[in-house]
């Protein structure tokens, strides 16, 4: 996923580069001092969500959000977080993608 990201941006028009870590975000997350430099944060996390990762980008200096959940649950508590930290979130989608299940995606844009 990761490669075929890193192909992509380096062979589209306009765009930013992009820059990819694979990291466990449970055990290490990427600390304020880490994202500071960066302009946006896109996140997708686990059912169990981002407890340790959302703490430290409510204290980064990033102003973006982009953040996509498959459980309702978490996503509320990692968003208030976020909200807390004066982030407000400018959309919610919610993606019911899986027939015959109750399970859905969330995709959130948060601004601050």
């Amino acid at each position: 996923m990761l490669a075929a990201l890193d192909r992509g941006w380096r062979h589209g028009r306009g765009l930013k580069a992009v820059s990819t870590e694979a990291r466990d975000l449970f055990r290490r997350p990427l600390e304020p001092d880490e994202l500071n430099g960066f302009d946006m944060a896109v996140i997708d996390p686990p059912r169990a969500g981002a407890e340790a990762q959302i703490a430290t980008l409510a204290r980064s200096n990033i102003g973006r959000i982009a953040m996509v959940s498959c459980n309702p649950v978490t996503f509320a508590r990692d968003a208030k977080v976020l909200c807390d930290a004066g982030f407000d979130i400018q959309w919610v989608d919610v993606v019911d993608q899986f027939r015959w299940s109750s399970h859905v995606e969330l995709v959130a844009y948060f601004t601050r």
